[in-house]
């Protein structure tokens, strides 16, 4: 056991947790963020900080974070591998809210006298912007601005357990099932957490291998990541779409908030079937009532560039350690 002591400082989205390490105590060799991340997957200390820092019992089954690395290039500020129980993924919205506030609070990056600085991160997936809306010395809100997202497939016939559904796959950072969750005979509320999650695991299972899942582009980025199980609650008192969700993510990993790459997805989804019209914006509630408000600007081709909005907040700073007579280190899951 040579795990050495970890420093994280941590913030929660909407709920969901964001586990920040800002310098990983390993080193995770590449060029650029998405090689740094294929790195990580294969090297054991890479990924045993990871364990250390997301399993129980310093974590949980549901735990997220990142490790900070150097940007691609001078045109972002830094660079950040996202993690969580079984692995490292491609995308994160949360994360960036997350990751955009902690940059001002900490005073890494200063505020603009405007009010709204912009963080440029890179991400396995390209480079996003954290935009930061600060009041004084306070952060009141982040615009996380997606990388291009787009629709692969509408309409997809997927056998399940609960009957036969129709997914629509979207890209937003990464690729994500989207299904009502009337098809399935449930109602997004934590008293049914169990049955979504089952349901979202057996979905996004039957797709990960289909060809629905692969990116068109890069490899590196292919499989379904979450499926978004929705209801939508119709529009709000000012004409705009308002919807619940929640996203089973990873194997059965569980957001908090309403998803920040996940409502990327269902922004180029409910631009391409026309939901979103110009002006609007998508009021995506959590399933622990957190919220998101979501817009579409004009991207590359037939993309959007999703803009979803969230608020970070603190919740602690902590030294993690290794005691080499702990048999259980570096730690378990059990669910």
């Amino acid at each position: 056991m040579s795990q050495p002591e970890v420093r994280t400082i941590d913030y929660h989205t909407g709920g969901e947790p964001f586990r920040i390490v800002t310098h990983p105590p390993v080193p995770i060799d590449g060029s650029t963020v998405a090689e740094r991340r294929m790195f990580a997957i294969g090297d054991p200390a890479v990924d045993g900080l990871r364990r250390m820092l997301c399993f129980e019992p310093r974590g949980h089954a549901d735990m997220y974070g990142g490790f900070l690395t150097p940007p691609d290039d001078d045109g972002a500020a830094f660079g950040v591998l996202f993690w969580h129980k079984d692995g490292f993924s491609t995308a994160c919205g949360h994360g960036t809210i997350a990751l955009g506030t902690w940059a001002i609070e900490s005073g890494l990056i200063p505020a603009d006298p405007s009010g709204v600085t912009d963080v440029v991160i890179d991400v396995p997936s390209g480079r996003v912007t954290a935009r930061v809306h600060t009041s004084g010395e306070r952060v009141t809100h982040v615009d996380f601005v997606s990388v291009p997202s787009y629709v692969i497939a509408q309409q997809v016939p997927v056998p399940t357990s609960r009957g036969d559904v129709h997914a629509d796959i979207a890209y937003g950072g990464a690729i994500y099932a989207q299904v009502a969750a009337s098809a399935i005979g449930l109602e997004i509320t934590p008293e049914s957490i169990d049955q979504l999650i089952a349901a979202g695991r057996e979905i996004k299972w039957t797709l990960n291998d289909s060809e629905y899942a692969r990116h068109p582009d890069d490899d590196r980025l292919s499989g379904i990541y979450g499926t978004i199980i929705f209801e939508d609650l119709g529009p709000d008192e000012h004409g705009n779409p308002h919807q619940r969700n929640v996203t089973i993510f990873a194997d059965g990993e569980v957001d908090r908030s309403p998803c920040g790459s996940g409502t990327a997805s269902r922004i180029a989804t409910l631009s391409a079937i026309g939901q979103i019209k110009d002006g609007q914006h998508l009021v995506h509630d959590s399933i622990v009532g957190s919220r998101f408000h979501a817009r579409a600007e004009r991207g590359p081709g037939d993309t959007v560039i999703p803009v979803v909005t969230g608020t970070a907040h603190k919740t602690g700073e902590h030294l993690f350690v290794a005691d080499p007579a702990d048999q259980l280190f570096p730690g378990f899951v059990l669910r």
